[in-house]
């Protein structure tokens, strides 16, 4: 088998090699950058922020299931804070990455790969950060937006991580995360939690993961991972027709539902690894691939083009 190029590999793997990983379901990695914030405020408060997120990430217990050292879910949260509204109330923006493995490699596949650029809150140093499922609002709205923002991407991780290994396998964590957003926090500073707020935010994300209208995802999902990437190894030449059986299926909702935010959201964590799985295709699959890419991922049509023929 040709195997998946190296140079595929999610980058940011590389930095849970000496991650001890004595959490539960995830192996997480918190970075904020405060770079843009001025210098009379102490960074050391947002160094204190970046060890409590990764210890609210890394131990707490977010599902009922025992995960195994090797089990857990390798994922980055990068805060990048972007502008003080005023004393303790930050605006930032989060990069959300996932992976998952792929059987019998060591290439991780994406899950996530995701920008939200409105991450509003107020953090006072060692402040606690709390999640309550049944309070997901808590007792000042722009405090508990962190926690909610954050613990919302965490069961998107794991729905999108358990319906890659069965179909529908993930939806009790997107019916934990469409919670959040119907109790998500409420204030000026806030937003993303609702229909208005934008195309491709919190809100459309998981109601495209939870309205029956867009099931055909979850197909998606299970099969380009489980009965795609996973055969690989065993047989490719059959294993990459079922990848593109899954972009058949992809395309046929983006038709159905045009402009919507799960297929977007999907591709772009998508490119590289689809360059690579289909640059080593018959020429009649090649062709197939560039046309059916070239419609779920317009803006990358180009690179189809020229990097798979």
């Amino acid at each position: 088998m040709n195997k998946l190029p190296s140079k595929l590999l999610l980058l940011f793997v590389s930095s849970f090699i000496t991650l001890s990983g004595f959490g539960q379901e995830l192996l997480a990695k918190v970075t904020v950058n405060a770079n843009r914030v001025n210098s009379t405020v102490d960074k050391k408060v947002f160094i204190t922020l970046q060890n409590q997120l990764n210890n609210f990430l890394n131990n707490r217990k977010w599902t009922s299931e025992t995960f195994k050292q090797n089990e857990k879910i390798v994922c980055s949260f990068l805060l990048n804070i972007e502008s003080i509204v005023e004393k303790n109330v930050y605006k930032a923006s989060l990069i959300v990455q996932a992976g998952r493995p792929v059987h019998s490699s060591t290439y991780q596949s994406a899950l996530i790969n995701f920008q939200d650029a409105e991450i509003a809150f107020k953090y006072i140093e060692y402040q606690p950060i709390e999640f309550n499922e049944t309070r997901v609002q808590g007792s000042d709205p722009m405090i508990g937006n962190l926690s909610a923002c954050f613990a919302y991407y965490t069961y998107l991780i794991l729905g999108l991580d358990y319906d890659s290994y069965q179909i529908k396998g993930g939806e009790k964590y997107f019916q934990k995360a469409l919670n959040i957003v119907n109790n998500a926090p409420e204030s000026t500073n806030i937003n993303g939690w609702r229909l208005f707020d934008g195309l491709r935010n919190r809100y459309w994300l998981c109601n495209n993961l939870t309205d029956n209208k867009y099931n055909t995802i979850h197909d998606v999902i299970y099969q380009y991972h489980r009965t795609g990437l996973d055969k690989l190894y065993a047989n490719d030449a059959e294993a990459r027709k079922t990848i593109l059986q899954s972009l058949v299926q992809l395309q046929t909702l983006n038709v159905e539902n045009p402009n919507s935010a799960i297929v977007q959201f999907f591709m772009q964590s998508k490119t590289n690894e689809l360059i690579g799985v289909f640059k080593q295709t018959p020429p009649d699959i090649k062709s197939r691939a560039i046309d059916l890419l070239s419609k779920l991922d317009v803006s990358s049509g180009q690179r189809y083009k020229d990097e798979i023929k």
